[in-house]
């Protein structure tokens, strides 16, 4: 894998990507948050990945020097709070981007703590305001030549135990949630390939393998969350986070991961996959281009 010189000039086939919200930060000064929030340059696009779960994104984008106004396209990976809740506080920022929803990600989302009720963990109801900005999404939505929008990856590994926490409010009564709300952006910039998750509920496994059906390759990069800070420190954990890295192995994909997936399961996916494996922070810059990821 050969390395290249962070520029700030995108150059044809770049992707930048700047952490402007994450749990914990790497530079003083800046907000942090249990939520994500993602600013992406592509040669044709200015993109919000997430918002985080109030508006300190906006503040931490200021203190990047990233102008939000200038962003033509945002996303929403799923109706989850820590991802949507600051997109008010974009959409009053900048007026004009529009903002690519799931069409389910307004339902009743929980979250059933050990010994307490479940718990409302969707999207702010302020968002009504500014429903003529929405763009409604379904299982695969074509942007643009470089942009695509998937959801509902076949489930060729089984992950969604490490989610079995998280609910959804039905017609039949409280069911565990099917992730009918989340997407991922699979970004194609001439010979480059990224893959932008939220917090891949449904399996990273599951993403990363659907978008090498789709390019017939693999990403070079794969950025979001992996969903697996609820599980315990006990076997079936381990093995689940084990089996996890040794699916995600092969290949030359480097993984950029923080937010969800939780400290104890970084440093044991790190243990398989090793500097394919690296940290995102708030603050934290990447470059990728053709086969190399700079951060």
């Amino acid at each position: 894998m050969n390395t290249q010189t962070q520029s700030s000039a995108l150059r044809p086939e770049r992707v930048k990507v700047v952490t402007l919200l994450e749990n914990a930060a790497c530079r003083e000064g800046l907000a942090s948050a249990h939520g994500l929030s993602l600013y992406l340059e592509t040669p044709r696009h200015r993109i919000l990945f997430d918002m985080g779960p109030d508006g300190a994104f906006a503040e931490n984008a200021a203190a990047l020097g990233v102008d939000l106004k200038t962003v033509d396209l945002a996303v929403l990976s799923h109706g989850h709070y820590d991802h949507g809740g600051g997109l008010a506080a974009f959409c009053r920022c900048n007026d004009t981007a529009r903002i690519y929803i799931r069409r389910d990600a307004f339902g009743e989302f929980l979250s059933a703590d050990p010994g307490q009720e479940p718990h409302y963990i969707g999207l702010p109801e302020d968002l009504e305001l500014f429903r003529e900005r929405f763009v409604l999404t379904g299982p695969e939505t074509k942007i643009d030549e470089e942009l695509t929008l998937f959801a509902e990856p076949p489930m060729v590994f089984d992950a969604m135990k490490a989610s079995a926490s998280l609910l959804e409010r039905t017609a039949a009564g409280i069911q565990p949630d099917a992730f009918s709300h989340e997407q991922n952006l699979l970004i194609t910039a001439g010979e480059t390939a990224v893959v932008v998750a939220g917090c891949a509920h449904r399996g990273m496994v599951n993403i990363a393998a659907e978008a090498r059906r789709r390019l017939g390759r693999d990403a070079d990069a794969v950025i979001g969350g992996f969903h697996l800070f609820q599980l315990g420190q006990d076997a079936q954990a381990d093995d689940l986070i084990d089996a996890t890295g040794r699916a995600l192995l092969p290949g030359k994909t480097v993984y950029y991961t923080g937010h969800c997936t939780g400290d104890y399961a970084f440093h044991r996916l790190s243990g398989v996959l090793g500097d394919r494996l690296r940290p995102l922070h708030g603050g934290t810059e990447i470059a990728v281009e053709g086969g190399s990821a700079t951060p």
